[in-house]
């Protein structure tokens, strides 16, 4: 919480790729969730393109393609009564934690800049990866398609699969057993 939160993809990258440098020495796969799709994504192009290092797997849920994003009305411009609106209706972020004053005014700065953070995002052509890439998402997601995550697929040279589970962008938290034997399998693949 005291520190600032990052707003712009390259530096984050750049930090995170610094933070796990020492533990890629090893055979490693990235996860990524909605945001975190981008971020693992981006991740795994950097440490390619600056180390010649590659995950076995590239695990990307609940987010378009990168080259298939597009935000229609960013979030992060709006004042925080309809920031807060938006949170409730996008379904994520507990109601205990938006009806409570004082916990909303210290995350708020930090989950705006993680909007901030995805609508400033520009995909910029360059390598394709050379891992394997499994795209997940919920089938009644209401924001992002099956198309769209099937777009992954031009994201990399290897193997590309795409599964849908049962609801909607959020499905993980019902469907964490099923999601985590699909991980199992996918990485003994």
């Amino acid at each position: 919480i005291g520190e600032r939160p990052f707003t712009d993809m390259s530096s984050l990258i750049q930090a995170l790729a610094k933070g796990i440098r020492p533990y890629l020495h090893t055979p490693f796969a990235f996860f990524g969730h909605s945001m975190g799709a981008l971020v693992s994504f981006e991740l795994a192009r950097y440490l390619h393109r600056t180390a010649n290092i590659t995950p076995t797997h590239l695990f990307v849920s609940g987010h378009a393609a990168p080259q298939a994003t597009k935000y229609d009305e960013p979030m992060h411009r709006l004042s925080d009564v309809k920031f807060l609106e938006r949170l409730r209706e996008l379904n994520g972020t507990p109601n205990d934690v938006l009806q409570n004053k004082e916990l909303c005014t210290l995350l708020l700065p930090v989950m705006r800049a993680d909007f901030t953070l995805c609508e400033s995002y520009r995909y910029q052509n360059g390598d394709i990866l050379r891992c394997p890439i499994t795209a997940m998402g919920g089938l009644t997601d209401p924001f992002v398609s099956r198309l769209k995550l099937h777009a992954w697929n031009e994201q990399t040279k290897e193997r590309f699969v795409l599964r849908m589970f049962p609801g909607d962008h959020f499905y993980l938290r019902k469907q964490q057993s099923l999601l985590l034997r699909v991980l199992a399998q996918e990485l003994s693949y």
